[in-house]
């Protein structure tokens, strides 16, 4: 994957106000870890172990700062800071288009074959369509729909009470929401305000809220035979079955010793990754006898809170408020003793940004249209908080698994 000279930093560095938003991080315990200003990190200055191989191959900035989410899909990367998503073709790195509106920052974003899904600050669902002529995004619709609203709004049993004086309709979210997936026709949002939603995606009505844990949801992940899994700032990780069209909770997964922020499955379902502010990874995997997850390792290395999780093709990407990303791998016969005892192995410690990484992305380079891939160099994309996000190219030795 080449990247034009002109998107990378060479050794420049334009300082900028940092702004933070006090809602725009995880919900935490009060016994979540904090990280340090480092006033002299160069944003320029990064460092790779233990393979030096992998390296940094480009370094840009948004408009606005506090990068809170990156997404690829159909080589696009979206890149959400406040309330701007910004889309970029991955073949040459030119921008597409701008999204900006006035929804608040934006948490999550999803997508299906034609629709791209974005969760918002303002408590609030939006639908966009890419128009394929002009390559413009277009909003077709906000959730929960007017018409759902009215058709809800006529009976008072309809309506939750959410604080004292003030009511909503138990379709909307109280607060903000902070993680989105799509599965089998339908999406489920979860929220700050600890709620679990699934909305049906061929009229985009709500079917269904839970109320599923005593403190702020932030993370989400569902597995393809539907069984749901959300994570709580009250330190526990719940799991929900689909039956008789209720979700009903399974079990609750309490190994964690603060919030937990971030959530991944592997391909099939049966591995699930979490991590918080205990500073942890935690491999959880289900189990032939039993219904539900039983911890098997914990992924130590990072020295803050872990602030994203994703899973690609064989290959954990984390990052966490001690502003590094790391890449794990599962641990093989050509690895060290201790790596074997560990289940999992950190190939690369990528180093470099000012700030917490709020969110990662990947894909393979090179990609082949058969969507074979032999030479094990993945790109990594990372965003932090100060606005930036930069491009890794990581040598794996995974193979593909489910």
């Amino acid at each position: 994957m080449e990247v034009p000279k002109w998107f990378c930093n060479n050794g420049q560095y334009s300082s900028s106000a940092y702004f933070e938003d006090s809602n725009s991080d995880e919900k935490q315990s009060t016994t979540s870890t904090t990280y340090e200003e480092n006033s002299s990190c160069s944003i320029d200055t990064f460092v790779i172990s233990p393979n030096s191989h992998n390296s940094c191959i480009a370094s840009f900035k948004t408009i606005t700062p506090q990068i809170s989410h990156l997404a690829i899909h159909n080589n696009i990367l979206y890149a959400a800071s406040l309330n701007e998503i910004t889309a970029f073709d991955l073949n040459t790195y030119e921008l597409i288009d701008t999204l900006t509106s006035s929804f608040g920052l934006v948490k999550s974003i999803v997508f299906t074959k034609s629709k791209i899904f974005t969760a918002h600050q303002d408590c609030k669902i939006r639908i966009w369509k890419l128009k394929a002529k002009t390559e413009k995004h277009h909003l077709l619709s906000t959730l929960p729909t007017l018409k759902d609203r009215v058709r809800r709004g006529i009976l008072p049993k309809n309506y939750v009470q959410i604080r004292r004086h003030k009511q909503k309709l138990w379709i909307e979210h109280a607060d903000t929401v902070s993680g989105l997936v799509v599965n089998d026709g339908l999406m489920y949002s979860v929220s700050w305000d600890r709620t679990l939603k699934i909305w049906k995606m061929s009229d985009f009505s709500c079917l269904e809220s839970v109320l599923g844990h005593v403190d702020a949801i932030n993370a989400i992940v569902v597995s393809h035979d539907g069984v749901v899994y959300t994570a709580s700032a009250d330190g526990e990780i719940k799991v929900w079955q689909r039956e008789k069209n209720k979700h009903s909770l399974v079990i609750t997964l309490k190994k964690h010793k603060s919030s937990v922020n971030a959530l991944a499955l592997n391909k099939d379902g049966t591995i699930l990754f979490s991590g918080g502010c205990d500073e942890n990874i935690l491999v959880w995997e289900r189990e032939e006898c039993v219904d539900y997850m039983l911890v098997t390792w914990s992924l130590k290395g990072h020295k803050g809170a872990i602030l994203c999780l994703i899973y690609f093709d064989g290959v954990l990407i984390s990052g966490s408020t001690d502003r590094s990303v790391r890449i794990w791998e599962k641990s093989s016969s050509s690895n060290s003793t201790s790596s074997k005892e560990c289940g999992y192995f950190c190939s690369a410690v990528l180093e470099g940004h000012c700030k917490p990484v709020k969110s990662v992305a990947a894909a393979w380079d090179d990609e082949e249209e058969n969507g074979n891939n032999n030479n094990g160099v993945l790109s990594v994309f990372s965003g932090s908080l100060d606005g930036e996000i930069r491009v890794w190219q990581v040598i794996v030795s995974t193979s593909r698994q489910s």
